[in-house]
This record gives structure tokens, sequence and C-alpha cells, in this order.
């Protein structure tokens, strides 16, 4: 039985707390968070110690592990002051806003041997493991081009500042949305030696951008595209789709369904795959988890972490792969903060380049500047 703690009981953190309050082999001792109210209503009703200050929570109690499930901003002094102390560390995705932090934080906690995992629980869909298998079993042949894309509807209006709202926060669709897709893709095919053409654009918040558009290029000629939008009400929740080409077929899976065409099956066969479309759904491939919170995976990703704490096992959303996800963003904003150069129509046969883009106008969706222009009178 390990003795866990988590600091941070926001939606996420209370999420984690009925998983690891539940979990077999984890018994949760401790929280930690700033809102009075949440701690009465813990300590009352579940009689587990409560603390306002992480740090001397982490001198008193005697600990295995800890969750942390704070805003961005936080992970790196709480992980920080958890690694000093030889603590298992589970982290809530964006682990480190700065990449090199995360790195950081990830030799430390490697040369100390203790577990990190970090909560991009996407890697923990079956659909998208089964993904993984079929592409290291070389299913569809060499890949050429990817797609990944994330829709939902987050921010819907213009409205008060959250965290979500503030950049300093880790808040914006690139840190909260876009990162689970550069995160899969990583995972799925490794990570990008370069981005361009990265487009952050304002939909309805200030500080922060509501969807983004670039362009990957990976090693050996695989090249691919990102598209996110959490300003996408025709969506009722959380969406991430792949969509990957090899010379051998091609995959589109999401978390309900895996499609895969197979144009001509491999020499080593491979069982329930079929020339043409084969199609699999999540109630197949789905193990069954002790206790259901919101979705298997989020189970499935505390379960995991536990077993590698047992195994000495590194997890397979390490410190360090957060990191790397952490650094293809870093990267976008940098590449859409650069001068563009447009290259302009001309006519119908030529084209010109016009030079630098003005940068007098901000970035504006499609729909507003049409809507826009109709109020104006000029459609």
């Amino acid at each position: 039985m390990f003795r866990a703690a988590i600091i941070g009981l926001g939606k996420m953190g209370l999420s984690h707390q009925s998983m690891v309050n539940s979990h077999p082999q984890l018994a949760l001792v401790s929280v930690c968070d700033s809102s009075g109210y949440v701690l009465d209503v813990l300590s009352k009703y579940t009689g587990v110690k409560t603390y306002t200050d992480y740090k001397k929570m982490l001198a008193e109690e005697k600990l295995d592990c800890v969750f942390v499930a704070t805003p961005s901003r936080y992970h790196a002094e709480i992980v920080t002051a958890a690694i000093e102390r030889n603590l298992h560390v589970f982290c809530e995705k964006p682990f480190a806003l700065d990449p090199e932090i995360g790195y950081r934080l990830a030799e430390s906690a490697e040369s100390k041997k203790l577990v990190n995992q970090v909560g991009y629980h996407y890697r923990f869909v079956a659909t998208f493991n089964e993904t993984k298998r079929l592409l290291d079993r070389n299913v569809i042949g060499e890949l050429h081009h990817v797609r990944a894309e994330a829709y939902g509807p987050v921010v819907l209006r213009p409205k008060g500042a959250t965290w979500r709202s503030q950049k300093s926060e880790g808040g914006g669709c690139l840190f909260d949305y876009s990162c689970h897709a550069i995160d899969l893709l990583n995972y799925l095919v490794g990570r990008p030696v370069a981005v361009s053409g990265t487009v952050l654009n304002s939909v309805f918040s200030n500080d922060v951008d509501d969807e983004i558009y670039t362009t990957f290029q990976f090693s050996k000629g695989l090249y691919g595209q990102l598209a996110t939008n959490w300003s996408d009400e025709s969506f009722r929740k959380m969406s991430v789709k792949m969509s990957l080409w090899g010379t051998n077929g091609r995959i589109n899976v999401d978390r309900q369904e895996l499609q895969v065409y197979v144009r001509s099956l491999p020499e080593t066969g491979e069982a329930g795959i079929a020339a043409g479309w084969n199609v699999r759904y999540t109630t197949e491939l789905t193990k069954p988890v002790w206790f259901y919170v919101r979705g298997e995976e989020y189970s499935a990703q505390i379960d995991h972490f536990v077993q590698c704490i047992k195994a000495g096992a590194v997890a397979i959303s390490s410190f360090r792969s957060a990191s790397d996800t952490s650094l293809v963003a870093k990267t976008m904003r940098a590449d859409a903060d650069k001068p563009r150069t447009l290259v302009e129509l001309d006519g119908v046969y030529g084209a010109k380049d016009s030079g630098k883009l003005p940068e007098a106008r901000p970035p504006r969706s499609l729909v507003r500047s049409l809507l826009d222009r109709m109020r104006m009178g000029q459609t």
C-alpha cells in the first residue's frame, strides 16, 4: 500500500481524489488546497487530513507519492519539493510551460529513480494504443502524412478572466487543447523536427489563443498538420482525432472508433485485419478498470502510475515526454510570432511576393471577419 497525497482540488484534483481514494494499492492520507470550503467538506465526510500549505504537508506526512493538480505555473516548485523528499510524482498537464524547466525536473527525478508521470490521458485511450501497435507493426507501411485535430466548446463568448484566459497560467487553446494532440503525435510517430506556418488566432479571448493551425515536419520525409479550436460549439465535449497515411493504407482514429484501410496484408499477417477497410470500436478494445470517473483512461493512467512504482518502471507519459510536448508548443508560439511573407495571387496566371504581412490588424477568425463585413454592408 502506497501512501499518497493530492495537491490541488479543482476539477481534475477532485477526480483524482475519487480514483486514488478507491485504488486498492493506494492510501490517500492527506490533501492540500487553498479552498477552506473544499477542505472542510473532505475532512468532514472522508476523514482525510487537510492542509492549506503543501510545504507543511510534505514536511509532516510520511508519503510515498504525490498527485499535483494545481494551475500550471505552480507545477515546477511543487514537483521540485516532492522530488527533494524522494517522492514519486504524478503531475497534471501541461507539465511545465518552459520545457527547459521540465527537462531539468525530468533529469532530477530520473537520477533518483523516481517514477514521474504527467496526465496526458489520451495515451491511455484504447483506440490510440491499438493505433500505436499497428504502426509499430508497420501495417499501413511507411508514413508520409499525419493530421491531428482537437475541437470542443470551452470558450464560446467573451467572458471574465480565469486561469484558462491567461497566458501566464498556461491557459489558452495551445496548452489546453493542442498539447493533447501534440503529445499524441509524439507518442504515435515521434517528435517533430520543425514547425512552420503556425497560426494562433483569438476568437473570443483577449490574452490567449482560441484556435491553432500549424504544419509539422518529422524525420524521413513525414509531414503533418495540426488543427485545434476550443471555441467550436458543434462539439458537445472535447474531441481528438488522428488521421495517418502510409504507403500501404491509412488510419482514422478517435476515442470511439478505429478505422484501418490496408491495401495488402503484411507478410507476417495481422490477426483481425483484412485487405480493405477494417473497423474496431472502443467497446471491444478497452480493458475494464476498477473505478470509473469520466472515462476508463483516467483510471488507467492512475493504475499505470502505481504499477510503475511497484515495478520500478518508466511511465509511458513521463516528465521527459511531457517536456517534449511543451517544447513543440513553445516552438509553435515562436513560429507564430515571426514576421511572415505573403505570396499573393497576381491575376490568374502568376503570383507576386508582397513582403511582410501587415501587423496593424490583429488576427481574427474567418467567421468574425465575415460577420463584420456583413454589418458594414460589404457582402
